[in-house]
């Protein structure tokens, strides 16, 4: 991003930056922003082993939690006072609790946001820094990241507005990890080493 739009996207309102996501999303259905302190990022889209990521804690949770969905869709109002916007890779909320609400949810009730880690440059500052941050302040119990870079699991829990997760526990892939409640979900990552790309 040049320094002209850095400070254009210092300056931008969240309703004016909902119209600019709304419109590259109808103009390529690739694109996706997301905006968090106060900057406008792009969501890269994603590989066949980052969807096979997806899709395999899709399974996982629908087995341990059936009342709840992993939602790999759902942008989400994050941030204190939800002035942010995010497109976590997964959204683990009770089933049917984003009906009616629209593109950008309300975090309320939100059980846990869902990262897993894609190869660019951008990946360290938007997902182990920017994330966190945001998503403790939207009051997420629980942030899983799947770091493909680092090959492990980290589980961020105990969120505080004031001073993000106070809580991170990190698991080398193919260990054994357990999801703090609300999720309470045991994961065996073993499967997982094989899509690292």
């Amino acid at each position: 991003m040049t320094v002209m739009a850095e400070r254009a996207s210092s300056q931008l309102s969240v309703d004016m930056f909902e119209r600019i996501a709304e419109f590259a999303e109808r103009e390529d259905e690739t694109v996706r922003f997301e905006f968090i302190d106060g900057r406008i990022g792009l969501k890269k889209v994603t590989n066949g082993n980052h969807n096979t990521i997806t899709m395999w804690l899709i399974r996982q949770c629908m087995r341990a939690r059936p009342e709840s969905d992993l939602n790999p869709l759902q942008g989400l109002k994050v941030e204190a006072y939800r002035k942010g916007r995010a497109r976590p890779d997964g959204v683990l909320a009770p089933v049917d609790h984003f009906v009616g609400q629209g593109e950008w949810a309300d975090p309320r009730g939100v059980l846990m946001a869902v990262e897993i880690t894609s190869y660019d440059s951008d990946t360290h500052k938007r997902d182990r820094v920017e994330k966190p941050r945001a998503y403790a302040e939207a009051g997420f119990p629980v942030y899983l990241v799947i770091d493909r870079d680092n090959l492990s699991i980290l589980v961020h829990s105990d969120p505080d507005l004031e001073d993000g997760y106070r809580d991170i526990h990190v698991v080398r892939l193919g260990g054994k990890v357990t999801l703090p409640d609300p999720v309470g979900i045991e994961l065996d990552t073993e499967e997982l080493k094989q899509y690292v790309d």
